[in-house]
């Protein structure tokens, strides 16, 4: 396996990365066990099988290249240890609040940055994996393929043979030339034009913004996780009463849990619409070799004003059918396609600032990481739950990640341990706000 430079927006994330603001996503997965040996097994076999993962072996390193001058690019770690990355710790009763002091814990750069945290439960009848991986070496969908990768191996539906296009000659390629250059002209003057736009969009984005205290706080380096397990029939019956998709409940359910947190807090709602990121993944599907994040996303106000839980899903539907209908290419939520237009060196002494400047781009991360429908195992003990973890940018103090699986939704709930010492509190309002929709549906 030879080293291959980083994308455009996997350099930015390796650069925005600071002690304070560690640039890795997470998974907790909770599994019943057997027996109180169970969690131990599951680390020899993790550590076992991390070493036939060609993915799990590549570090990143610093390219002083002519042609690259201040990028990085993976490669093959020549003293891989797995015993480096999978690690045992003590039983514990809470595997939220172990997972949060193990998610403010940079990776080490000088490595392959990945880890997997095996936390037994004091109960002895389940035990939880908490994996680890820098945004800079996978994606959602990318770290889900390494995850799975030294999970039980599972058996997937084949795929039909995807068609390879013959290699073409030189000559062939010069004589195709002529006819691509409008092709390539027209490339670039659409890329400008999107450019001009997105900025156009993103200063628009910030006029007349009222920032959420609750939301923004001065950077601890500190982190808390919580989830939220919620039943994706009754997701469905709201999506089925009120209309829109099930995503659009689910960012409801985020604007309305919001609204009760901070009502509970004694904070003001009234004129209150922080601003959602919403990710949204560029990658071709059944792409063979993923070269790196490919992000775009969706910006859209969260009603947290609205006091009618219909008319907050309502609000939230409009404004996703108006960023599906602009594209995810264009508007201030594509902001990550300027990654592409700056080039390496300029990422390297850009990355702190960039960092800093995402508090003015968007108040809260809301993501959603697809899993897949199958029953995944380790050493035999099935997965029950599983809450994806996102990274929080400089200045932010909370970041939701949803997931379904096996007919629940999972929220996984990430925040600054200071800023917000009652995230458990949150956790609340997202079941609470679910219920409130399903009896205004009911009505």
């Amino acid at each position: 396996m030879t080293s291959d430079l980083l994308a455009p927006l996997d350099l930015a994330f390796w650069n925005i990365e600071s002690d304070r603001h560690p640039m890795h996503l997470g998974a907790l997965g909770v599994f019943g066990a057997h027996s109180p040996t169970a969690g131990a097994h599951a680390a020899d076999l993790l550590a076992a099988r991390a070493a036939a993962v060609p993915g799990l072996r590549l570090r990143i390193r610093d390219v002083w290249q002519p042609l690259a001058f201040g990028g990085a690019a993976r490669e093959p770690a020549p003293d891989f240890d797995p015993l480096n990355h999978v690690r045992l710790h003590a039983p514990t009763a809470d595997f939220h609040a172990a997972a949060g002091r193990l998610m403010e814990r940079p990776l080490e750069r000088g490595r392959p940055p990945w880890e997997a945290h095996v936390l037994p439960g004091e109960d002895g009848m389940s035990f939880a994996v908490l994996f680890k991986f820098h945004h800079a070496l996978a994606d959602g969908l990318r770290a889900l393929k390494l995850a799975a990768g030294i999970l039980d191996p599972v058996d997937l539906p084949e795929r039909a043979p995807r068609a390879i296009e013959p290699p073409r000659g030189l000559l062939t390629d010069v004589r195709r030339l002529p006819g691509l250059v409008p092709g390539l002209v027209r490339g670039a003057l659409s890329d400008v034009g999107r450019a001009l736009d997105i900025g156009a969009s993103l200063a628009r984005s910030t006029l007349g913004m009222r920032p959420v205290s609750a939301l923004t706080s001065a950077p601890t380096g500190t982190r808390r996780t919580a989830g939220v397990v919620v039943d994706i029939d009754d997701v469905h019956r709201v999506r089925k009463t009120a209309g829109g998709t099930v995503n659009d409940v689910l960012i409801a359910v985020v604007a309305g849990a919001l609204r009760r947190w901070l009502e509970e807090r004694g904070d003001r709602t009234q004129g209150v619409a922080p601003r959602a990121l919403i990710p949204v993944s560029r990658r071709r599907p059944r792409t063979a070799h993923p070269q790196g994040n490919r992000l775009s996303g969706y910006l859209i106000r969260l009603p947290v004003d609205e006091p009618d839980p219909l008319g907050r899903l309502g609000t939230v539907r409009s404004a996703m059918v108006r960023n599906k209908d602009a594209g995810p290419n264009r508007g201030a939520g594509a902001v990550a396609l300027l990654a592409d237009h700056i080039p390496a060196l300029g990422h390297r002494l850009g990355g702190p600032l960039v960092g800093q400047a995402a508090r003015l781009w968007f108040d809260i991360l809301v993501t959603s990481v697809p899993l897949p429908g199958l029953g995944l195992r380790l050493g035999g003990h099935e997965l029950k739950e599983v809450y994806p973890l996102a990274p929080l940018a400089p200045g932010q103090s909370l970041a939701v990640a949803i997931s379904t699986y096996r007919g629940h939704v999972h929220y996984g709930l990430v925040a600054d341990a200071q800023a917000v010492p009652d995230l458990d509190r949150f956790a609340h309002a997202v079941s609470a706000e679910l219920s409130t929709l399903l009896a205004a549906c009911e009505v």
